[in-house]
């Protein structure tokens, strides 16, 4: 079992599990020697929990509490355990915090939904990811969920991989929140 404060087990469990290294290629189209596959982490049993709870920290201490948001989610696939794991670690706290899915394109049948979920019209909401690279994919989300009436008032990520999605998401007016840099992780 891994000691340490949960933000030190979670950054030491994204080491040991999801950093693969070798050569890949990523989905902005560029590539890198090692690649952060964050998806053995939040399916992982015991890393999953602790996603949530640190990101949750990681939301009120930048001043988006419980009061000031009521649901996250993202872009599927992603996004979906990360969003489900601060569902969770919210209602463990008892506090109120819907998740959604940004699918890529509206269904062609059914509600024909490309926001799935409890509504998000206007709702408070934190557009979240398990990395970014560019930012292009959260913001993708951010422009469905804006379409949908959501207030989008932050954006939050596990790994930011220092390659502009910072610079990014902030020039469209979105506060950029990540747990962890790649100096946190030993790949810078």
């Amino acid at each position: 079992m891994t000691s340490g404060t949960p933000r030190e087990q979670l950054r030491d469990l994204i080491s040991e599990l999801a950093v693969v290294r070798g050569r890949v290629t990523l989905a902005s189209g560029k590539e890198a020697d090692y690649y952060v596959d964050l998806r053995r982490i939040t399916l992982h049993h015991r890393a999953a929990p602790l996603v949530g709870h640190v990101l949750l920290d990681a939301l009120e201490e930048a001043g988006f509490g419980p009061a000031d948001v009521d649901a996250v989610g993202g872009l599927t696939l992603g996004a979906d355990p990360v969003a489900t794991a601060l569902m969770h670690a919210a209602a463990s706290r008892g506090l109120d915090l819907d998740s959604f899915v940004v699918r890529k394109e509206s269904k062609a049948h059914g509600l024909q939904r490309r926001i799935e979920g409890p509504d998000v019209a206007g709702r408070r909401v934190v557009a979240v990811e398990d990395t970014s690279t560019t930012g292009g994919s959260v913001l993708t989300a951010v422009e469905a969920l804006r379409e949908a009436g959501a207030h989008v008032v932050a954006v939050a990520v596990i790994v930011d991989r220092d390659t502009g999605a910072k610079e990014t998401i902030e020039a469209e007016g979105l506060p950029y929140l990540y747990l962890y840099g790649l100096d946190d992780l030993g790949l810078a």
